[in-house]
């Protein structure tokens, strides 16, 4: 992509039989450039025939083991935002924030934190394709929540400018994506399913199914995870983010449950299923990632 983006050679075949953490980098690469992109790569490729057609085979080899893991679930008659929210707050996986509030050491919490931060230095953005393909009420409602997480008018207060400040308080990088070569397959498979949901206006329902499970599962944890920072003196700006966090996503929770994914699935009924879908697939690779970094510390998922 460097020299000629226009001349990646399109081999189905060669997709289909990469390793898994190769197919997974090469996604997150492709899917990259629909963000901020890369300095030494044009800005054209985001756009050329080749990179797409990649680009393409990865994220329908994706969705397809996503819907494999799916168990399926009844769509709800009536009271959709309550059984969405039961749904999500029956699951019963794995805390990592649980750990680190009593026995976590600091050098597993930056491992934890670089980790995050292939999702945390571009926090929302995923969510934001979303919002031109929504109907009006969760429209407005989910830019009432973006407006949140862009730090409310404020450039200092962006979510993702939290998170990079701390980072850099704790001494690691704020480059976005400095940690990729770490990190697990399971971290990159995460990131690239948001990106996928919220790139692909199919799947908005999908999109904003995660982004409630997202929120529903924030707030408690986050409070665990400033008790823990807490406790290993880390520095305040990393214990801010989190703490941020313990007061934003309590109201959060609701706009995605409510007015957002409730009325989405009144408004578009075909959209329901997957809401639920995208919430499964949240809680999951959540699930995934806790198991495989829990593992990594010889502590018992």
């Amino acid at each position: 992509m460097r020299t000629d983006p226009g001349g990646l050679v399109t081999d189905a075949a060669a997709v289909a039989l990469a390793e898994p953490e190769d197919a997974a980098l090469t996604l997150w690469v492709l899917q990259e450039l629909s963000y901020r992109g890369f300095q030494d790569v044009p800005e054209t490729a985001e756009w050329e025939p080749p990179v797409l057609a990649v680009r393409r085979h990865l994220q329908v080899d994706l969705e397809a083991r996503l819907r494999s893991r799916w168990p399926g679930h009844q769509v709800p008659e009536s009271d959709f935002a309550e059984a969405l929210l039961q749904f999500i707050q029956d699951d019963d996986g794995p805390s990592v924030a649980s750990y680190v509030h009593t026995h976590a050491t600091e050098e597993q919490v930056l491992e934890l934190l670089r980790w995050r931060s292939i999702y945390h230095l571009k926090e929302a953005d995923p969510s934001t394709w979303t919002l031109p393909r929504l109907t009006r009420g969760p429209k407005a409602a989910l830019a009432e929540l973006q407006y949140d997480e862009y730090g409310a008018g404020r450039p200092d207060r962006l979510h993702a400018h939290l998170f990079a400040e701390a980072m850099a308080a704790l001494g690691l990088s704020t480059r976005p994506g400095a940690y990729l070569d770490e990190c697990p397959l399971e971290v990159l498979e995460m990131n690239n399913a948001m990106s996928l949901f919220g790139l692909d206006g199919r799947l908005r329902g999908a999109s904003m199914g995660h982004l409630a499970a997202f929120e529903v599962t924030s707030s408690v944890p986050s409070g665990h995870l400033v008790r823990g920072l807490r406790r290993l003196g880390l520095a305040e700006e990393i214990v801010e983010y989190y703490a941020e966090h313990v007061i934003a996503d309590s109201v959060h929770d609701q706009l995605a449950t409510r007015l957002i994914c409730a009325v989405l699935a009144e408004d578009e009924p075909e959209q329901a299923e997957d809401i639920f879908f995208g919430a499964f697939t949240c809680l999951d690779q959540e699930a995934r990632c806790a198991r495989t970094l829990l593992g990594r510390w010889g502590v018992a998922a």
